[in-house]
């Protein structure tokens, strides 16, 4: 997808962020992180208690999944992380130029349903209404993919290849 860019798989949570980041990064052979695991605990334990994450809290996430970006190196890499506000993914672009991003996006009722069947996640579905409301898609002046998230993992990471490699094309 180009030398030195870093991939973010951007999302409401349940939108499969996880799972179509790895298989991005499987077929580009690149490597891959997720993104919760850069949240300190106590992010985690807000979450899981109900509470949204606001910017003071998002900003030393931001930075912690900005330095793994710096630090892929020449062939960049692919990380998995809401990134649902534009000041955010100006953050990581800042901590590296070379970034584009993946939004994955469905409709609340297809996402809703997915979250309630996933077990062992910190993020209760009640929380799903405060994403929708956070999230600013992508601006047109983005270097990014919108890919619906309707069909298997493979189907999606498919709709999302294809979708990087006509933008590389476009530029």
């Amino acid at each position: 997808m180009g030398t030195g860019q870093v991939i973010v798989v951007m999302g409401v949570s349940g939108t499969g962020k996880t799972t179509v980041g790895r298989l991005l990064a499987a077929a580009l052979g690149l490597p891959y992180a997720e993104g919760d695991d850069f949240h300190p605990r106590a992010n985690v334990l807000k979450m899981a208690s109900g509470v949204p994450l606001d910017d003071a809290d998002r900003w030393p996430w931001l930075d912690a999944v900005g330095a793994w970006a710096r630090g892929t190196g020449p062939g960049g890499g692919v990380v998995a992380a809401s990134a649902l506000k534009r000041r955010y993914r100006d953050r990581l672009r800042a901590a590296r130029p070379a970034t584009v991003f993946v939004h994955l996006a469905g409709d609340r009722a297809l996402i809703g349903r997915r979250m309630a069947a996933r077990t062992g996640h910190f993020m209760p579905t009640s929380l799903l209404d405060s994403q929708f409301a956070a999230l600013e898609p992508l601006g047109p002046d983005e270097r990014g993919v919108t890919v619906d998230v309707h069909g298997t993992p493979e189907e999606v990471a498919a709709r999302a290849l294809a979708a990087l490699r006509a933008l590389r094309g476009a530029h």
